[in-house]
């Protein structure tokens, strides 16, 4: 896995030996990050929910975002993520690493994100994380703020979640990305 444009363009991640954490490809990233370009300046702030090895979050942050937070529920790859992040040399004031549940942890947050990038493994359920989004009360995303959801081509998410509403869904291989953003 690699880095595929920016400041740390063409450097190698590691990723976990143990086989359950299925990244997202290269090509799927070069898309994501095709269509998110223009929303990424120096005061972004990214959120890399169900971070796995951190890739996706490290791409934001060698494409410019201010900060990423990254957030996992495991131990493992908590640490493999500061060790991608310490071998690339990202200052350590430019992020934040987290071990919790998805949903735990936006319970807690009092951050506001401009970017939430959310690729849970083997879930069935989007909704919940989706809701804490875009509950109208809700302070964790900004208002021009957009959620991507990853998800297998075969599941299908709902259009309109609280004050989210999809406005693009992206479909490359087995792999779907959900665009919402406010209504």
């Amino acid at each position: 896995m690699r880095i595929i444009a920016g400041k740390y363009r063409g450097r190698n991640l590691k990723s976990p030996p143990d086989g359950k954490t299925r990244p997202t490809s290269d090509r799927l990233r070069e898309t994501l990050f095709n269509i998110l370009s223009p929303r990424i300046g120096e005061e972004t702030r990214f959120l890399d929910l169900c971070a796995g090895s951190g890739a996706v979050g490290i791409e934001a942050l060698s494409r410019g975002v201010r900060h990423a937070a990254f957030v996992d529920i495991s131990r493992k790859n908590c640490a493999l993520i500061e060790e991608n992040l310490d071998h690339l040399g990202v200052p350590e004031e430019r992020t934040e690493v987290f071990q919790s549940d998805a949903e735990k942890f936006l319970s807690r947050s009092a951050e506001t994100f401009d970017i939430v990038y959310y690729d849970p493994p083997y879930a069935e359920d989007y909704q919940d994380v989706l809701r804490k989004f875009g509950d109208a009360d809700s302070k964790l995303l900004s208002e021009s703020g957009v959620v991507i959801a990853e998800h297998h081509a075969k599941q299908t998410l709902p259009d309109l979640v609280g004050e989210l509403r999809r406005w693009r869904l992206l479909k490359q291989g087995d792999s779907c990305l959900s665009f919402y953003e406010r209504k």
